[in-house]
């Protein structure tokens, strides 16, 4: 559910630049949920117009630079971590499952080769329904988009190898 909290974040802050609805703000992130983040600024669009034309590139830069930052900035406003936005994403997949929506969101799944990686769970765009993950969205992505996206799946690939170094160990 990261990638919808972090998505919806993204839409809000391009909403917000421009003084328009979030309801007209379609956005995205890959990758994981924190510093190494990918906000797909290529893909955020508003009501089919491509945020990049409506916003400079300075001012884009400085929305994805908070978009990273965002979870870190509510904990530090709230001093501790959001529990409703979290909920509320999770009710959201839960409905797409349960209503066979077939929603298209960013959502952390295994990967078993799409984008170049192996072997880790890293958000991605997929079609949520029934059953759960109907497929994964392979977008055509520029080489620095797929680096950052390398860089992010890396981290998490890290991240699990310390888990189950844990595991294995007894440490949890």
């Amino acid at each position: 559910m990261a990638g919808l909290l972090d998505s919806a974040r993204f839409a809000a802050f391009i909403a917000q630049e421009l003084g328009v609805s979030t309801a007209d703000v379609r956005a995205m992130v890959l990758g994981t949920h924190g510093d190494l983040m990918v906000p797909m600024v290529r893909f955020a669009t508003v009501n089919g117009i491509p945020a990049k034309d409506l916003i400079p590139e300075d001012r884009m830069k400085e929305i994805v630079n908070r978009t990273k930052y965002a979870g870190g900035e509510i904990v530090q406003l709230m001093g501790t971590s959001a529990w409703f936005a979290p909920g509320d994403a999770a009710a959201f997949m839960a409905e797409a499952v349960l209503l066979d929506a077939n929603r298209v969101l960013s959502a952390s799944v295994y990967l078993k080769g799409e984008y170049g990686i192996d072997g880790v769970f890293v958000g991605v765009p997929v079609v949520l329904g029934k059953g759960g993950v109907k497929r994964i969205i392979e977008l055509k992505l520029t080489e620095d988009e797929m680096e950052e996206l390398r860089k992010s799946a890396e981290h998490i690939r890290k991240l699990q190898e310390e888990v189950d170094a844990l595991l294995k160990g007894g440490g949890i």
